[in-house]
């Protein structure tokens, strides 16, 4: 890189080390090491406390994996057909439908949440329609089923824009010279459409996989305190009983599953990336 470049890319580097690395080394450091007697010193009493305390920590590990994966293709489902119908809509409200997608996401998390809260409560607006018809009160919240809703609720726009982006700049020319050589609609979508949109969907899955396996709020929300997931567990050892050296180990359990579930991504997204598609 020549000094212009350097120059260019220094706030970023700059915001990177500040932010990002430095909080994550901070993180991997008190999660080995403990200060006793006015000094650091590499410990293992997190890593054993992991293992004392497995059945609790492997049962948060394993809901929070189990509704990360059923709110990604839950969101996978509801919003693949979303990105293929406003990529292929040559309505001159396209961008409205766009914004109003993304729309949501220019409130806070919190208030997003409040706001499917009041839906969903049993004395929300979903039971009082449902009363008008005669049905009983379901009981929407304070399940795992409930989480899973707010993580669709919330995370959906992450999987419809990558995957419309992709689409929206997909070669036209290909689907027709596939139409022309007599593909029907079902294969046009299996062996073109799909296949060149892997990327997209990749990209889409990481993005909703990995708020969806840190999240505490929603769980503690619209979950209660009969759900827990390892985001509740890590932010229980900070605030609750000051033990950061076990939150920062625990942490670091979840770094590694991200970290591994994004190499799978990348690697899957690389190796199939469409052209396997056309040649089948």
């Amino acid at each position: 890189m020549n000094k212009r470049n350097w120059l260019l890319s220094a706030p970023y580097l700059i915001w990177t080390i500040f932010f990002t690395v430095t909080p994550l080394a901070l993180v991997f450091f008190f999660a080995v090491f403990d200060k006793s007697g006015g000094s650091y010193h590499f410990t293992t009493t997190y890593i054993s406390q992991v293992f004392k305390e497995k059945g609790e920590v492997f049962t948060s590990l394993i809901r929070s994996l189990r509704l990360s994966l059923i709110s990604t293709f839950l969101c996978l489902i509801i919003g693949y057909p979303l990105a293929l119908i406003l990529s292929q809509s040559k309505s001159k409200h396209k961008s409205i439908y766009t914004t109003l997608i993304v729309l949501p996401m220019w409130m806070n998390f919190l208030i997003r949440t409040y706001a499917l809260l009041t839906l969903l409560e049993n004395n929300g607006l979903i039971n009082q329609f449902l009363s008008l018809f005669g049905i009983d009160r379901i009981q929407f919240l304070y399940r795992e089923s409930s989480i899973a809703i707010g993580m669709v609720y919330n995370y959906l726009p992450f999987m419809v824009l990558p995957i419309h982006s992709v689409l929206v700049k997909m070669d036209k020319r290909l689907i027709e010279a596939a139409e022309d050589l007599g593909a029907n609609k079902r294969k046009v979508f299996t062996r073109v459409i799909f296949p060149l949109s892997l990327g997209g969907v990749m990209s889409g899955i990481t993005m909703v996989f990995i708020p969806s396996i840190t999240t505490f709020a929603l769980s503690q929300i619209l979950g209660g305190s009969k759900t827990l997931l390892i985001g509740d567990l890590i932010e229980r050892q900070f605030l609750e009983f000051n033990n950061w050296g076990y939150g920062s180990l625990l942490s670091v359990i979840v770094i590694i599953i991200v970290l591994l579930c994004m190499y799978l991504s990348s690697k899957f997204g690389s190796e199939d990336s469409g052209e396997g598609g056309l040649l089948g």
